[in-house]
């Protein structure tokens, strides 16, 4: 362990050093040692390249022709084209062995995993079950895709995260497809929770050189409340709402709680068009082809829901209540249903009471857990964690709860 440390602080300390000198715009420009690092570093996995397909092939008794299929940095990735994890791992270190007599020393190179399955999608992308012995695959390991990036929304994550699940640990490209079709028609009609769909970038200017969508976020809230407004290197969450015809993304993202208290309604088709789209197809086109099908066909229709009460018409209009099952409006003197409705009170108020005791132990089920992250179930909840999934799914609830309280005050009896 301690060597173990002492090699990766030496790895940062010459990545550091790499890095000051490649940069043009810095104190220590020198692109000559950048460049010839790089030249270096690619020239080894050429060799190493044509070194390992030279030797591992069937002229020289082998099973099968071994491939180099990927490069990069400081890894070479081979498909020996075996069957069993226990032959690959021996080959791998045997490889290692091999291959390191060609270069000088302190040059080593050695077996670290195997990846089965393996998904490459393209240059630094690629994910895979993670092997270092036979009987059990440690963890899947995915790099440079939206499971590990912090500035997606957790729909995006839970979504990849999930179809890999399917593709590599259950092989099951099917149950994957399913997955996913059902995912984007949850989304598209609403039953998807706001919290899935918050997306945090942190403010670290002042001035952008083009609109951002949570740089203008920020300037809004300062003009609203400048005591509660995000300040320079905090993460602002906003999530994108629906807008007029041809208004920019950076004009439709709004604070996720103003969202709730105003009851905007959701771009839906923003987040699949410009959130899920191209991750998935990354994922599923290696796997199934074309992937239209994943984005077309009866999953993919939309429900509106119109939720906004606000806006310039209302103000020249008187709000009248409407029935609360057939949603007709209701004339003077009623205030809970209609006259043709009126057999179904007992029914309907059942429902409604029963609608309120579930959004009651929702709320209840986690505003207690906020409060045992705070230390003490004792005392009122004063987060302002933003970041949390749970902060917005307790700020929904409360609201759901409110309007679900009014809802049963309507009936007179």
């Amino acid at each position: 362990a301690v060597f173990n440390g002492r090699q990766l602080a030496l790895k940062i300390s010459a990545n550091s050093v790499y890095g000051f000198t490649g940069a043009q715009v810095g104190q220590l420009p020198c692109l000559p040692i950048s460049s010839g690092v790089t030249a270096f570093g690619r020239q080894m996995i050429d060799e190493t390249k044509r070194l390992v397909e030279a030797k591992y092939n069937q002229k020289n008794g082998y099973e099968h022709d071994a491939t180099v299929i990927y490069g990069d940095t400081d890894s070479v990735m081979i498909k020996f084209g075996n069957d069993t994890i226990e032959e690959s791992i021996k080959l791998g270190e045997e490889a290692a062995v091999e291959i390191t007599k060609h270069f000088k020393n302190p040059i080593r190179l050695e077996f670290e995993k195997v990846y089965y399955p393996y998904l490459l999608m393209n240059k630094k992308r690629y994910a895979g079950l993670y092997w270092t012995k036979p009987d059990k695959w440690d963890k899947m390991d995915c790099k440079g895709i939206e499971t590990v990036r912090r500035d997606n929304c957790a729909l995006v994550r839970r979504v990849v995260d999930q179809s890999l699940h399917f593709l590599l640990e259950k092989k099951d490209k099917e149950s994957a497809i399913r997955f996913v079709k059902q995912t984007i028609s949850d989304l598209l009609c609403n039953r998807i929770d706001l919290s899935m769909l918050v997306i945090s970038k942190s403010l670290s200017k002042t001035e952008y050189t083009g609109k951002q969508a949570h740089a203008e976020l920020a300037r809004k809230m300062q003009e609203r409340d400048p005591a509660s407004a995000p300040k320079l290197g905090d993460r602002v969450a906003y999530v994108i709402t629906q807008g007029p015809k041809g208004a920019k993304n950076f004009e439709k993202a709004e604070d996720p709680i103003y969202v709730l208290e105003h009851n905007l309604n959701i771009d839906y088709s923003y987040y699949l068009d410009n959130r899920l789209k191209l991750p998935l197809t990354r994922i599923f086109e290696p796997v199934v082809g074309k992937v239209s099908m994943l984005f077309q066909g009866e999953h993919t229709r939309k429900i509106r829901v119109s939720r906004s009460r606000s806006g310039i018409f209302t103000r020249f209009a008187v709000r009248k209540e409407s029935c609360l099952n057939c949603n007709v409006a209701l004339p003077s003197g009623r205030k809970t249903i209609c006259q043709h409705c009126e057999p179904l009170v007992p029914l309907l108020y059942n429902k409604k009471l029963a609608n309120l005791r579930l959004k009651e132990k929702l709320f209840n089920k986690l505003w207690t857990q906020c409060q045992r992250c705070s230390g003490s179930l004792h005392q009122d909840v004063l987060c302002s964690n933003r970041d949390c999934p749970i902060f917005y799914r307790r700020k929904k609830v409360q609201k759901d709860l409110a309007d679900a309280t009014k809802t049963l005050a309507r009936f007179d009896f």
